[in-house]
């Protein structure tokens, strides 16, 4: 079945990626990665934003950190460059006032449940037009979407599995299960929290929401050799197996630490403190040598 190819990530950046390399844990990144996705789709709820747009901006987000570090970006200015970037993409901008302010009351909200004063209610204060903290963003902003297209060689294009996965459910038939149209169609969603549509073609990745639906909702296919439903879309067993980890794995239960610690980084300069905080002694003469050389 011919596909649409898309630019993927290499098995060096997949082994070994840049914030890894800079000291980041995997776990780590990776709940980094799923918050940064979080916030461009609540971005995109508040802002009234096409779906297609919201999607788009989440692969792209994906993409950018096989090239980038986190040590040198933060995902709250590379998720607010990426939806900005993927609207005009999509051929609906958005007015970049808007997306600022929308950013600015997400990350006020996730500040407030850091402070001691989190069990109160959450006020927003809007921002002074003539302060800093607007102009601080607005040039956030321009620099990550600039630098999403320099780091990404200007290769944006996105193909999304929406209609991809109509004709699979078609071909199976499964459209008249609305249930499972509806949770297949969620895994999908859900799915531009990981980095699998920077990893797998989209064929693959559709097969894995289908098979999560139908083993969820007990609908019997054949799955037994030499006869399997996922053969149909020539998707290979071990990769729809690994998406499907990679979606259910969003799903695992955190302590309240570990969500703290994902709200407590959303900045590039709160990764170099935590790293610093965290660092190991091989480690540590690195960071030194960095942060000496940044203020030089």
């Amino acid at each position: 079945m011919a596909s649409t190819l898309y630019p993927l990530a290499s098995l060096s950046q997949i082994e070994k990626t840049p914030s890894n390399e800079d000291g980041i844990p995997g776990d780590l990144e990776e709940d980094l990665r799923a918050y940064g996705c979080k916030l461009i789709h609540q971005a995109g709820i508040l802002l009234k934003q096409k779906q297609v747009a919201v999607a788009a901006a989440q692969i792209l987000f994906q993409r950018f950190w096989f090239v980038t570090s986190m040590k040198q970006f933060g995902v709250g200015d590379v998720g607010m460059g990426a939806l900005y970037l993927a609207s005009k993409l999509e051929e609906c901008p958005l007015r970049m006032r808007d997306l600022i302010n929308v950013y600015d009351l997400l990350l006020q909200r996730a500040a407030h449940s850091l402070s001691p004063k989190d069990d109160k209610e959450f006020h927003y204060h809007p921002m002074s037009y003539f302060g800093s903290t607007f102009y601080d963003l607005k040039d956030s902003l321009v620099l990550a979407e600039m630098q999403i297209l320099k780091r990404l060689g200007f290769n944006v294009h996105v193909v999304l599995p929406y209609g991809t996965l109509i004709n699979y459910l078609r071909v199976l038939g499964l459209t008249s299960r609305e249930d499972a149209c509806t949770r297949a169609w969620g895994y999908l969603n859900d799915a531009h929290q990981t980095p699998v549509y920077a990893l797998y073609q989209i064929p693959t990745i559709v097969c894995a929401s289908i098979f999560l639906t139908v083993r969820e909702l007990q609908i019997p296919l054949p799955s037994k050799p030499p006869v399997c439903w996922w053969e149909l879309f020539d998707a290979n067993w071990d990769d729809v197996w690994n998406v499907s980890g990679c979606i259910m794995r969003l799903y695992r239960q955190r302590t309240p630490e570990e969500n703290r610690r994902v709200l407590g980084m959303v900045t590039k300069k709160e990764v170099r403190k935590w790293l610093e905080d965290n660092a190991t002694p091989s480690s540590q003469w690195y960071i030194d040598s960095y942060i000496w050389i940044s203020s030089e």
